[in-house]
């Protein structure tokens, strides 16, 4: 059997890229529930990302934007989110990949992913998603950000750990 055959990280990459989605489709569809509002950080060099060159250049590594009160014509599909924001009172489109993605956070419920984005050669581009038959690029490594009382609580727990064998659980004939 092949070691990586069962890529777990990839697998659990995926499904936390796909809460991402979820909540960022759900917002482009509905709109924010209640208080929910949410951070989404990017590196702005990243390919596929498409922002004005006056973005670039005030953020040439990375940036957070906000989604909550001023943000238009938000779109999300397999590949990017899109979305007009305002800045300084000039409307901007951004393009964002999931691929570019560094964290995503909703502070209203005190959530938040902290995304390892995918290694530059493995990203698949906005244009290479459209009718192409490149192989879908890898999901970021992923990796929750927890509320620091439970962040604590799993460090004590670690602390705490103990091997069990698993001979205790199995019937005995």
């Amino acid at each position: 059997m092949i070691a990586d055959a069962l890529r777990y990280d990839q697998w659990i990459a995926d499904a936390l890229s796909g809460v991402v989605k979820r909540a960022l489709a759900l917002a482009a569809s509905e709109g924010l529930p209640g208080d929910h509002h949410f951070y989404v950080t990017f590196r702005t060099g990243a390919p596929g990302v498409n922002m004005p060159s006056h973005l670039k250049a005030r953020y040439p590594e990375d940036m957070t934007i906000v989604l909550q009160h001023q943000y238009s014509d938000l779109m999300v599909d397999d590949v990017a989110v899109s979305v007009t924001l305002k800045f300084q009172g000039r409307s901007a489109r951004l393009v964002i990949p999931f691929t570019a993605m560094t964290a995503f956070a909703d502070p209203s419920v005190n959530f938040g992913l902290q995304l390892k984005p995918a290694a530059p050669a493995a990203v698949k581009t906005v244009g290479e998603a459209a009718g192409t038959k490149a192989k879908p690029a890898p999901a970021p490594a992923v990796k929750t950000a927890l509320p620091p009382q439970a962040a604590d609580a799993a460090a004590e727990d670690k602390k705490k750990g103990e091997v069990i064998a698993l001979d205790a659980f199995r019937k005995k004939s």
